[in-house]
């Protein structure tokens, strides 16, 4: 059964929003990095498939901030082909997130990254997905730590492997955290 979905929902789409495309998908992690230091509320996003121009990665943030960011990414010399203002249902950013259940164990899939965890005990039982060279050294480091103690990826990993990695740590947290709360 799968619990989260790609495309957000009408209701949940805020049309004050926009969308940074980038070519590569570091520029895409170093601009969420640059903003959110700067105190800018963004999420990377998957930019809709028709508008993807590089990588598969996209910053959302507020079109009332858009000279603002603009200004912040230029000023650390952050490259993004463009900045559209998501203004219909064809330009909706897609979540990177998904989650599906297996009974006993929860999956969480962040782009092409997946983490399972077993929902007792909390603990990171498979890491699978991805090609970047660091993802085996990343998964031997969290594979049988409870999501509160595995490390995070970001500070062990240096690629977009690892970066969707850290997506899905901290989703299964936020997740787990659900299950908990739900059944009570």
């Amino acid at each position: 059964m799968i619990i989260g979905l790609f495309k957000k929902k009408k209701e949940e789409f805020k049309k004050d929003r926009g969308i940074i495309i980038f070519q590569e998908a570091s520029e895409a992690i170093r601009a969420e990095k640059i903003l959110k230091e700067k105190g800018f509320d963004v999420k990377v996003v998957a930019p809709p498939p028709s508008f993807r121009k590089g990588c598969d990665l996209a910053v959302e943030f507020s079109l009332m901030e858009q000279l603002a960011v603009e200004r912040a990414l230029k000023e650390k010399r952050c490259e993004f082909i463009e900045i559209l203002p998501v203004s219909d249902e064809l330009l909706y950013p897609l979540d990177i997130c998904q989650i599906k259940d297996f009974g006993r164990y929860r999956m969480i899939k962040a782009a092409n990254m997946k983490l399972t965890y077993e929902k007792d005990t909390l603990r990171i039982v498979n890491i699978s997905g991805g090609g970047c060279p660091d993802v085996p050294y990343v998964s031997w480091k969290m594979i049988g730590k409870k999501l509160s103690e595995a490390p995070s990826p970001k500070d062990i990993g240096y690629s977009v492997c690892a970066y969707a990695l850290w997506k899905a740590l901290e989703e299964a947290k936020k997740d787990a955290d659900n299950l908990r709360n739900s059944s009570f």
